[in-house]
């Protein structure tokens, strides 16, 4: 067997140890060992497995992942996110479908310092179901808009994705933050929108609440200022130059730490419980990481994104078309996978062929450009069905709300998610546009 095959086969193989629920880390492992093998025999393996954890581990960038997870733990064992869902419900209650609204606000606001898509979906989840239901919402929108709302956690700095996806290109990650502000916002805003017109299309959807006067939200504004000022103190930061973004992860995970020690609910308990979660999915990363890096030696072994690029350079295939058709399929793998082994498994065949594109951009810039609509796609990847983790998660917490009504209630927010992905597409300067302001 020709080592071009060998590299397209063992995708169906890993895909079938993935159906019968082998960890993604383990299987991609197993299959890059068991390719390498084959290609080379043993000893190139065991001269990797000696090598390769320690050189992978030891990454000084690396070291940003485990501490933005610590600092989102901290948050969310500190009440942040109840309070930046009070304060947000305080302003837009009063509106149709307001509260919903406030959720989708106060996801943005909880993934700025958590950095996890999962993670955002299931806290805000928590805080704001309750209440969501108690007033009145339907249980399409209220699932809907909180799964919906988990995924701005992917794209708004800092994400944990995106800096895996920095790191397997060797992007600067401050920069890949940049570009993904305007994005983020523009998410947000689609989201919002999206249930001002679901409200308008079925009425009842999203009762109104009694409107809450300025001095009360000033009130509630106190419990959120610091989120703001830990945000702006670690982002800026590295704009400005005065720290590295591990560094900044560090301040950030100082920062809500510091915050959380002041906070009544917050004990030794607590404590141990933020340690644990954390070194728990940090080692999950990791190994992942690790199997992704024997996978991808294989990958490159086989020659397969050298000859992909090969074939499509060999074609005079449109970039654009280029781009379209990874990101359909993205689309398509997002019903069956999840973001992390997405990212992992596609980018270093996919990358090898972006880069030789002409989009009109300096190379860094189709880079950044390209990552941004990558995680957006993948991003959608979280509220469409069969997988949907995202919508699981809610629907989970729900209790008694049936999944089919959890995916009709994300429908209008994938329809903002396409019309979104379509305008970054058209006009990569919208991505860009921070990251030339600031070079």
């Amino acid at each position: 067997m020709d080592r071009i095959t060998l590299g397209i086969i063992a995708f169906p193989i890993l895909f079938s140890l993935l159906a019968l629920r082998v960890p993604i880390g383990l299987a991609m492992l197993i299959v890059g060992c068991s390719g390498t093998a084959y290609i080379a025999g043993w000893l190139p393996i065991m001269s990797q497995v000696k090598t390769s954890a320690w050189h992978l581990f030891s990454s000084y960038s690396l070291s940003v992942i485990p501490l933005f997870l610590l600092m989102g733990n901290f948050a969310s064992k500190s009440g942040m996110s109840a309070a930046l869902f009070r304060f947000a419900g305080a302003c837009l209650g009063h509106r149709h479908g307001g509260i919903a609204m406030a959720a989708v606000g106060a996801c943005a606001g909880f993934g700025a310092i958590c950095g996890s898509s999962l993670a955002t979906a299931a806290t805000m989840g928590k805080v704001a179901l309750p209440e969501l239901r108690r007033i009145g919402y339907s249980d399409s929108l209220s699932t809907g808009a909180l799964a919906a709302g988990g995924t701005l956690g992917i794209l708004i700095p800092p994400s944990v994705i995106l800096i895996i996806y920095a790191i397997l290109t060797e992007q600067n990650i401050a920069k890949m933050f940049l570009a993904a502000f305007i994005p983020g916002i523009i998410a947000a805003l689609g989201y919002i929108i999206a249930i001002a017109l679901y409200v308008r299309f079925v009425p009842g959807a999203g009762p109104r609440t009694e409107r809450i006067g300025w001095s009360e939200r000033l009130i509630l504004f106190r419990n959120v200022w610091h989120i703001a000022i830990i945000f702006v103190v670690m982002i800026g930061g590295i704009y400005m130059g005065f720290f590295t973004p591990t560094e900044g992860a560090a301040v950030g995970a100082a920062g809500t730490g510091l915050i959380a020690a002041f906070q009544k609910e917050f004990d030794l308990a607590a404590l141990v419980e933020v340690i644990m979660s954390t070194a728990v999915t940090a080692a999950m990363i990791f190994l992942v990481l690790l199997g992704a890096e024997f996978f991808n030696s294989f990958i490159a072994l086989t020659q397969l994104p050298n000859e992909l690029a090969s074939f499509v350079t060999r074609n005079n295939f449109a970039p654009l078309t280029i781009v379209a058709c990874i990101l359909v399929l993205y689309v398509l793998l997002g019903c069956l996978m999840d973001s992390l082994a997405m990212i992992l498994l596609t980018i270093p065949v996919f990358f090898p062929v972006i880069i030789t594109l002409d989009f009109g951009l300096t190379p860094e810039e189709g880079a950044i450009w390209f990552g941004i609509l990558t995680l957006i796609v993948v991003e959608v990847g979280l509220i469409t069905p069969p997988v949907g983790l995202n919508v699981f998660i809610i629907n989970k917490m729900a209790g008694d709300v049936k999944i089919s009504d959890t995916f009709k209630g994300v429908l209008p927010f994938l329809a903002s998610d396409i019309l979104r992905v379509v305008l970054l597409f058209a006009f990569p300067s919208i991505t860009l546009f921070l990251l030339r302001l600031f070079p």
